[in-house]
């Protein structure tokens, strides 16, 4: 069982910082990619970024140039560095990972973390 926990969200104004961090833990194999998706009330999830673990890294348009997706592997932790937040931004950031339990491949996802933009 793979356990994956965010922190980092709250309330930011147009124009500031965030960071997001998801570390996983428990019993596993070997963790494949990591990334963030986001949930904004009334639409679907959406890919925010990933990073796969040669390092390769993958973001949707409106994140990519603003936000900035990292890893630790050691640690086994993803995180989300947003910058320039607008209120398009505001939604509940989750965290999702592959993971490798006993040869078979799982995916699992994070309770969420509320980032709200305000103007």
């Amino acid at each position: 069982q793979v356990q994956l926990v965010e922190s980092g969200g709250g309330l930011v104004q147009t124009g500031g910082s965030q960071r997001l961090s998801c570390a996983a833990s428990g019993s596993f194999d070997a963790i494949g990619v990591m990334g963030w998706y986001h949930q904004a009330p009334g639409k679907q999830r959406e890919l925010v970024a990933t990073i796969n673990t040669e390092g390769l890294r993958r973001y949707s348009e409106p994140a990519n140039g603003r936000f900035t997706i990292s890893r630790d592997y050691a640690k086994n932790t993803v995180y989300l560095q947003m910058d320039s937040l607008k209120p398009e931004d505001t939604a509940v950031y989750v965290c999702h990972a592959m993971a490798r339990l006993l040869g078979r491949v799982v995916e699992f996802w994070g309770q969420g973390t509320q980032v709200t933009v305000s103007s």
